[in-house]
């Protein structure tokens, strides 16, 4: 007697499995990278039978978006009113630490979303740092106690930004404790003995058409996104017809790696001139925050496409930047380990990003707006949040 095989059964929940899926991938490869067809491979079915769920890929990439969001909120929802600072933090960054590969969709590509779902994405984030902020009222009380809060969500989302391998349950205490010291009261304070004055180079001057085309593209992708800037756009920017941006550049994609081979330059010049003199790992880790804030205060619009953007290259066209944000990364690693002998080097790696995504909220927060007294806020953040 035999027996025919059963039919394959539809998993329940294959929506959520795709959404996962889904959002790994536009975090890893960016929302115009990464297609519909490679996404249904990730899950195993068919392209077609992923358009029966969603009609489209911009449907799909919202539906990611929201879900991020969404999970923090539900989180927090679950939760009693008296729930304490550490309590709601705790829940935050499990979900986070959790949903790690796909926590890019939220921080760079939502710029991809339309203007409702960028406005509702907005309330919902607002939702959860209302929630935090108000628990840090009652047991921290202090100036600027959302910009702490903000700055502690920056910290805690800031491991879905990198791939440093540590464990689960590792990578949340270490959140927790960076976290928990960001919302006392006195976190906002400037950093002691952070009175150095910071030099940052400045932006060659262009004086060249090809400069001249890379200063014109770089505020375009950093305003519209890089998929969204037309050559047309470019070339109109700098006085020229679009056939003649081919003189000097062979694609539009060799403007955004000129782009961020440029913001590589600055930033390794910048730290390389405000080390230089420091006494000791606490001054070089001081310096550090404060040249790395100042820098993005002052190069906001090509900081951000270097970060949001390096998804989007070549692999060739990305290999000289990973080395040089390895390099970069490797400075503040070696000065806050000698600041802190007990963490080991995957702890402070963790630490180092979560420093970065501090200054990328807070600056948020700020609107960019800079000021010395903006950028001394959240270089004390900063610190902070590496523990000093």
């Amino acid at each position: 007697m035999t027996t025919e095989p059963m039919p394959a059964t539809r998993p329940r929940n294959r929506r959520q499995l795709i959404v996962e899926a889904a959002g790994r991938l536009f975090s890893e490869r960016g929302y115009h990278a990464a297609s519909m067809e490679d996404i249904a491979s990730g899950v195993g079915i068919t392209a077609a039978a992923l358009y029966r769920h969603f009609p489209n890929k911009y449907a799909l990439f919202s539906e990611c978006a929201h879900a991020m969001v969404d999970g923090l909120v539900a989180t927090l929802d679950e939760l009693p009113p008296e729930a304490d600072t550490a309590e709601l933090l705790t829940a935050l960054i499990r979900i986070t630490v959790k949903r790690r590969a796909e926590g890019g969709v939220y921080r760079w590509e939502a710029r991809y979303l339309d203007r409702e779902d960028r406005r509702l994405l907005r309330g919902k984030f607002a939702r959860v740092v209302g929630r935090v902020t108000e628990a840090v009222r009652r047991e921290h009380p202090g100036e600027r106690a959302e910009l702490r809060v903000v700055a502690a969500l920056g910290a805690i989302g800031s491991i879905t930004m990198h791939r440093t391998s540590i464990a689960q349950r590792r990578a949340e205490e270490l959140l927790l404790t960076c976290a928990l010291g960001l919302v006392a009261a006195d976190a906002a304070r400037p950093v002691k003995g952070g009175g150095r004055p910071v030099e940052l180079p400045a932006l060659p001057v262009a004086r060249s058409r090809r400069a001249e085309i890379l200063a014109a593209a770089v505020p375009l992708f950093a305003r519209d996104g890089f998929a969204n800037v037309t050559n047309g756009q470019i070339a109109e920017a700098v006085g020229l017809a679009p056939s003649a941006l081919y003189r000097h550049y062979p694609g539009k994609v060799d403007i955004l790696a000129a782009a961020c081979l440029q913001a590589a330059g600055l930033l390794a010049q910048a730290v390389d001139r405000n080390l230089e003199g420091t006494a000791g790992p606490h001054e070089a880790v001081a310096a550090l925050a404060a040249t790395y804030v100042a820098y993005s205060f002052e190069h906001t619009a090509l900081t951000s496409v270097a970060e949001a953007e390096f998804g989007g290259l070549p692999a060739e066209s990305q290999r000289p930047l990973t080395l040089a944000q390895r390099e970069h990364i490797a400075v503040w690693e070696q000065q806050l380990r000698l600041a802190r002998p007990e963490l080991d080097p995957r702890q402070a790696r963790v630490l180092v990003h979560a420093g970065f995504g501090v200054v990328v909220e807070a600056g948020r927060s700020m609107r960019w707006r800079d000021s010395a007294e903006h950028r001394a806020t959240v270089a004390g953040l900063v610190v902070r949040a590496l523990g000093l």
